[in-house]
């Protein structure tokens, strides 16, 4: 009955990754190519405003509704008996945080060292008075597993984004390019998610729904947004210490390095919240859920960290140009923090969530925090950039991912069943690392060549090494018959 339950949750589920997936890859790829355009039209302080802004911005994100959108997404009963209260309550809490953030605003900008993003951060946190409109309605389509709903909202809302903000870069506008783009997308990815959710916009209150909500979602809130700060705090310990320039290279490595969690852990996130939330209601289904999760995640992340790590110099410098190449030597040790990342962020803490295990979230993140800010302070006064990027990294794996192993024990999820499906992928990862550093050390040309030959080489290695012989057999057989065809 266990099995019949995960594969009827994987299927659906697999449905809606595959919808979120095509959203987040297209969107991503159009998001790189903007970005490209974006390194050439801007300055390098640009993108150090534009950092400041960004993580205030992406603090506000996560705790915008008060953990709203998951205890909507986790509700056993109906959606529509708790969909006005909820609905009131997260558009309150998002006015009251964004009047703080206002406010706030040049005390946060003169703490990271860039008084001139006081206006960017007031304009880009705006995002979330847009948001906590749709919360609801977000929740609703996670819910029901319509990704592909979210998908079209959030296609239309990029290429509104894109459009105006490579307008106004072109025009002179500076770091005001990115916040008009982003809130005007936002604006656009809103009201067709208002249109597409097919519910009735009311609004109500009700005490007790409320306080379940609350109580529900308010650690969540937390946990997510000591989850933001803690990305995000390397921004602001680089720009007070090192200057806007340092903190422009920097954001540049952190970009580069968010790439799978921004297309995969989001795409992936849109369904696992779900997915697990539904499996928690057996201890059985969701231990096996997780046992056939962890090791995919792995093998998929694993190869581009190793891409990352070996090939930084090249990869920075085919797509950003020479005078980028600092932020190489950072994206290394990023490619670090891009593994934990996935692992704790985008799996631990969603089936924490669905468990209903909220304030271990907190734990998780408060934990890491306590270790990674004194960290981050060390690294950059001692290695500049690249030693914060280490220091970022080194906590990650040191106390972020033992904490989130020891939280879920503690939550009932078996683990050790996990540990067999992982051991191929690290031998894989083992072997192809040094495959790479070994054709790197004695193969030097430009720098596509050099990303194609290593960086191409290295992922067949990967795949062939992490792959499963009868799956391998089953796929050459399958592209064979493809050929006869």
């Amino acid at each position: 009955m266990t099995d019949d339950r995960v594969e009827s949750i994987g299927r659906k589920a697999g449905s809606g990754l595959r919808w979120s997936l095509l959203g987040n890859t297209v969107t991503k790829a159009a998001s790189f190519v903007m970005s490209l355009v974006l390194a050439r039209l801007l300055a390098t302080e640009d993108f150090g405003i534009y950092a400041v802004a960004l993580a205030a911005t992406q603090f506000v994100m996560v705790v915008k509704d008060a953990g709203i959108m998951a205890a909507v997404i986790q509700w056993r009963g109906r959606i529509e008996e708790i969909a006005p209260t909820a609905t009131v309550l997260a558009f309150l809490f998002a006015t009251g945080l964004y009047g703080l953030f206002w406010a706030g605003a040049p005390y946060f900008s003169a703490l990271a060292g860039s008084e001139q993003a006081t206006g960017v951060v007031r304009l880009l946190t705006a995002v979330i008075l847009v948001e906590a409109v749709t919360a609801v309605r977000s929740a609703a389509l996670m819910r029901e597993f319509a990704q592909e709903r979210l998908a079209i909202a959030n296609l239309a809302g990029f290429a509104v984004n894109a459009t105006l903000a490579v307008a106004l870069a072109a025009g002179g506008a500076g770091a005001y390019s990115f916040a008009w783009g982003q809130l005007s997308g936002s604006v656009a990815t809103g009201l067709i998610i208002l249109f597409l959710a097919r519910m009735p916009f009311e609004v109500g209150f009700d005490r007790a729904i409320a306080a379940r909500l609350l109580r529900f979602g308010l650690p969540s809130a937390v946990g997510f947004g000591l989850e933001a700060a803690l990305m995000n705090s390397s921004f602001v310990v680089v720009g007070a210490i090192l200057g806007e320039q340092q903190l422009g290279y920097y954001l540049l490595a952190f970009n580069v390095s968010s790439w799978v969690p921004g297309m995969i852990g989001t795409a992936l996130r849109y369904v696992s919240l779900p997915g697990f939330s539904r499996l928690a209601e057996d201890d059985d289904s969701l231990s096996e859920g997780v046992r056939r999760t962890v090791p995919l995640l792995v093998t998929f992340v694993m190869p581009v960290a190793l891409v990352m790590a070996t090939l930084a110099h090249p990869l920075i410098t085919f797509l950003y140009e020479a005078r980028w190449d600092p932020a190489a030597g950072v994206l290394r040790w990023l490619a670090v923090l891009m593994v934990v990342r996935m692992i704790t962020s985008y799996l631990v803490t969603d089936i924490l969530i669905s468990t209903g295990a909220t304030k271990s979230t907190v734990w998780l993140n408060l934990g890491w925090a306590v270790a990674l800010l004194p960290a981050l302070i060390a690294g950059a006064q001692l290695g500049g950039i690249n030693g914060a990027a280490m220091g970022h990294a080194a906590v990650a794996v040191l106390v972020a991912l033992p904490l989130g192993v020891l939280l879920l024990r503690r939550q009932g999820v078996r683990l050790r069943p996990v540990l067999p499906g992982l051991v191929r992928p690290a031998l894989a990862t083992l072997v192809t690392g040094l495959y790479m550093v070994l054709l790197t050390g004695v193969f030097e040309a430009a720098a596509l060549l050099e990303l194609l030959l290593v960086g191409g080489s290295g992922l067949l290695v990967f795949a062939l090494l992490a792959t499963p012989p009868a799956v391998l057999g089953r796929l050459i057989r399958r592209g064979r018959a493809h050929v006869r065809s």
